[in-house]
């Protein structure tokens, strides 16, 4: 998968979908702001659990969203890859192909 372009399609498909949901959108964006907020866990902690269930879920455009936004984040691949581990350990085989997928992901965005 070429990570860049996957992710550039998906926002393109979000942006025309918003166009004809705006409302929901807008909600979902509330959404994710209030929830990612910093509280008694970071942003960054947020993001991690976040990646967690995109890997469990399978969710690709998922994982590259919240890979970017632990990038911005300043989070280390040392740590990303514990994370993984954790996502694997929890979600067994299907978790381990999508935490490579993770993973690969933060190779390509991290270069950015």
């Amino acid at each position: 998968m070429d990570w860049k372009e996957f992710m550039a399609e998906t926002e393109a498909n979000l942006g025309s979908l918003t166009k004809e949901v705006p409302d929901t959108a807008r909600g979902f964006g509330i959404m994710g702001k209030a929830a990612k907020t910093n509280g008694a866990l970071s942003e960054k902690t947020k993001e991690f659990m976040a990646l967690g269930i995109a890997i469990a879920t399978r969710c690709d455009s998922c994982i590259g969203f919240h890979v970017k936004s632990l990038i911005r984040l300043g989070a280390t691949r040392e740590e990303l890859c514990e994370a993984l581990a954790m996502a694997t350990y929890m979600g067994g085989g299907p978790s381990y192909a999508y935490s490579a997928k993770a993973l690969k992901a933060y190779d390509v965005f991290s270069v950015d």
